[in-house]
């Protein structure tokens, strides 16, 4: 009879992940996962079952770790690297996707658009709140018809005298009902152009959207503009065009391209523990060959997905990462963490669909995130335009 090693490789430890990182990645690391097992695990199952979570004492916890905007530079946010920042990205999302989503809206949507597009006012007044996370923020980009075509949408902002007035809706918008500040982006009649609503603002409100199946434990809600009236100064003056928000979207799905992953992770971890524990004719689930070959396809596709994560972010690091690259890291991490999450629960079997494992609401929310910064078939035709050199947009 063969013996079972006795110490088994984790499936990152297989592809020897850790001799990737420096010291300071590690801890970033480590400092997050152990937040999350102290603070969002011993409750996600709640929150996700309730779907509610207390976004306003998170986002202070978070704020205290530095995690939100933390590859930012100034304004009380932490400065590390896009590949640190991706790491707490996958420890987030291992615990949940809500709780990453929380995360990336404020700090790699909301907080990089004023960041990078707004005025010294805009960064000076937010920046510093929302880093500590005094503040949520909220990104209004899509809306009910326009998702993929983010070019087509129809809030308007027109000028009355020295004023901004914006009507409209967005649709989607994670954070929207808790957030002080939200980034809107709304045709003008010089284009499309971002603005800085503060949401006590009169005329705007966020009814929070229900009866979700995925990301339950994250506040999603829609956004209305009705005659929301604005200085001029709200207008960020460094963005025009779709460029704008196209810039933030990538900067989001940067961070997708590493989370995902965690949930990836935390299934197939998940899973192997409960193989090795779960005995049926009398020797455990983990010994069979066909459950085997299931995790060492999952292991394979997990340890390709995280090189091609810390590749593209070794390439953001240094300046050099293109769009279209992040698409590949979105398409490919997020499609195959959605197919491990899936694969796993058939392992658990009847298990699988309780909420006493994440299996299935790490599936649920994968089903989102496949779709949301861009759907599967948006980026496979941003990388079909890359390879061949023709749009297949228009």
């Amino acid at each position: 009879m063969v013996k079972k090693d006795p110490s088994p490789f984790s499936p990152f430890e297989l592809f020897a992940i850790d001799g990737l990182l420096d010291d300071e990645e590690r801890a970033i690391r480590q400092t997050v996962r152990r937040f999350c097992d102290d603070r969002i695990r011993p409750h996600i199952a709640d929150w996700f079952e309730e779907a509610a979570i207390p976004a306003a004492d998170l986002s202070l916890e978070l704020g205290a770790l530095g995690l939100l905007g933390m590859h930012l530079d100034g304004y009380g946010c932490a400065g590390t690297s896009a590949t640190a920042y991706g790491l707490a990205c996958l420890e987030l999302e291992a615990a949940d996707s809500g709780v990453r989503s929380l995360v990336s809206v404020q700090g790699s949507l909301a907080m990089f658009a004023l960041h990078r597009f707004g005025s010294d006012e805009h960064k000076q007044e937010w920046l510093p709140r929302m880093a500590a996370g005094e503040a949520i923020g909220c990104f209004g980009l899509t809306e009910a018809d326009f998702g993929s075509d983010p070019g087509g949408m129809r809030t308007q902002a027109k000028l009355d005298g020295p004023d901004w007035v914006v009507n409209g809706s967005k649709m989607w918008i994670t954070n929207g009902s808790v957030a002080e500040v939200a980034v809107v982006w709304a045709r003008t009649g010089h284009g499309i152009r971002g603005f800085v609503v503060p949401t006590a603002t009169p005329g705007f409100s966020a009814p929070e959207i229900k009866h979700k199946m995925s990301l339950r434990a994250s506040v999603t809600s829609e956004l209305v503009l009705d005659e929301v009236r604005l200085p001029a100064s709200a207008m960020l003056p460094e963005a025009q065009g779709l460029s704008g928000p196209l810039a933030c979207l990538s900067e989001a799905r940067f961070g997708i391209v590493f989370g995902a992953l965690g949930a990836a992770r935390d299934c197939l971890e998940t899973t192997i523990a409960y193989a090795g524990q779960r005995e049926i004719f009398g020797k455990p689930l983990s010994a069979y060959q066909i459950t085997q070959q299931k995790l060492a396809d999952m292991t394979l596709e997990l340890g390709k997905g995280m090189l091609l994560a810390l590749h593209l972010g070794r390439l953001k690091d240094a300046g050099a990462m293109r769009g279209e690259q992040v698409s590949l890291g979105k398409l490919n991490n997020v499609r195959e963490a959605l197919a491990i999450a899936r694969e796993c629960r058939t392992i658990l079997a009847a298990n699988g669909v309780t909420l006493e494992y994440p299996l299935l609401r790490h599936a649920n929310n994968l089903e989102s995130v496949l779709t949301y910064e861009g759907t599967s078939e948006v980026h496979q035709l941003i990388i079909g335009q890359a390879v061949t050199g023709e749009s297949a947009f228009r």
